[in-house]
């Protein structure tokens, strides 16, 4: 999946700004579990700092130690952790000591409150950056593929996993992120679906925030 979430990032820097982003960038990855994402973001060439968030101690001992096996992350100050949730977290009052990319992958779907958690958020991002996640869809192909098949079936993962319920559509994100004051205006929101392919791995799909996984970005206003 990491391929898809950085070319999901790049296509977002892509899109018309009156603003360009940090020549390298500065990352806050909420929920980031045991770093799988944060630490191929800190390989990157382009990458100032990236720096991990999670309530669970268990998974950031373990994010920390796999990044002790990789010497280049050892002696470099790009990746670091730190055990908290964002809402005992206190953005920097500086928008330039804010972040240029602040993720959420695979999360709000296990967010029993995704509003006041989403607003949390949301400070953290700089004028001109952008908050990218990707959840799921609720609808009947998701409770098909995550319910029944990987839980029930497969047992690809663990029974009681994913509660369908805690699945946020598209629509409901998208109008949800732009009635908050300055966020998405001039064309700052970006969504593709994906999907998996057994033996090809995740790739993006036209349309597939109507049937499942899906990422959304929006663009926080740049200072005029």
């Amino acid at each position: 999946m990491n391929p898809l979430r950085h070319d999901f990032i790049a296509s977002c820097h892509r899109l018309k700004s009156n603003t360009s982003p940090s020549k390298e960038l500065h990352y806050l990855d909420i929920g980031c579990g045991g770093g799988i994402f944060a630490e191929s973001a800190a390989r990157l060439p382009h990458t100032a700092k990236v720096i991990g968030v999670d309530p669970s101690i268990e998974v950031i001992e373990v994010a920390e130690a796999h990044a002790r096996q990789d010497p280049m992350l050892q002696q470099s100050p790009r990746l670091g952790y730190l055990n908290e949730s964002i809402e005992t977290l206190t953005p920097s009052e500086d928008p330039k000591n804010l972040y240029d990319v602040v993720s959420l992958f695979e999360v709000i779907e296990h967010v029993s409150a995704p509003a006041p958690f989403l607003r949390a958020c949301l400070p953290f991002v700089k004028p001109g950056g952008w908050l990218v996640i990707s959840t799921i869809a609720r609808t009947w192909t998701s409770w098909l593929t995550t319910k029944v098949v990987a839980e029930d079936i497969a047992g690809i993962v663990p029974r009681g996993m994913h509660d369908w319920e805690k699945y946020v559509n598209e629509k409901e994100l998208k109008d949800f992120l732009l009635q908050q004051d300055g966020w998405g205006r001039n064309g700052g929101t970006n969504t593709k679906g994906c999907m998996y392919f057994p033996g090809l791995g995740w790739r993006m799909v036209s349309g597939g925030e109507q049937w499942g996984n899906y990422f959304f970005g929006i663009r926080r206003d740049p200072e005029s």
